[in-house]
């Protein structure tokens, strides 16, 4: 993949908000609101999303895996890497494939994003504890993932709408 200069620059500027939106989400204390441990918005999934669909699959992933790898290299905590990398993965590969069908919303992409990414994060779970008892977790993942996969997918409508008049929107 060969990217313009201009292109180079808008996917280090989305990553430099991804890692924000990451970063910013772990100061709300979402706990108070929904009592599952482990539950993220999954802020940072709005600019996956405005990539792929503004971008491309290529630019999107390249954004994703950079988000992935500097967040745990910033956070000191690699072992986070394994979770980020194989939710992000299967988050984005379902959402390219989802992002492709006739007659899916942003709103079905971004869900399906969300349960996927669960479904990597409970995997790199099992491969970290060795055990299928994480599986047991995945549910009640799931569930949350529909709620927080709308709220994303809602945002990221209403990122697209204000930006509908831009030159990034064109084409």
């Amino acid at each position: 993949m060969k990217l313009t200069t201009k292109q180079l620059s808008l996917c280090a500027l989305l990553t430099a908000m991804a890692l924000a939106l990451s970063y910013l989400e772990n100061l709300f204390p979402l706990s108070l609101a929904i009592p599952v441990p482990g539950v993220k918005l999954g802020l940072a999934n709005i600019v996956t999303l405005f990539a792929l669909y503004a971008l491309g699959a290529a630019e999107a992933m390249l954004i994703l895996l950079a988000r992935c790898l500097l967040g745990s290299l910033f956070a000191g905590n690699l072992n986070a890497l394994m979770f980020s990398l194989l939710g992000g993965l299967c988050a984005m590969g379902v959402m390219i494939v989802l992002s492709r069908l006739p007659g899916l919303s942003l709103y079905g992409v971004s869900a399906g994003g969300a349960a996927a990414h669960s479904c990597g994060q409970i995997a790199a779970a099992v491969l970290t504890l060795g055990s299928s008892a994480p599986l047991y977790y995945l549910p009640v993942l799931l569930a949350v993932s529909l709620l927080t996969g709308g709220l994303t997918g809602l945002a990221s409508a209403c990122l697209f709408q204000g930006l509908a008049h831009t030159d990034l929107m064109k084409g």
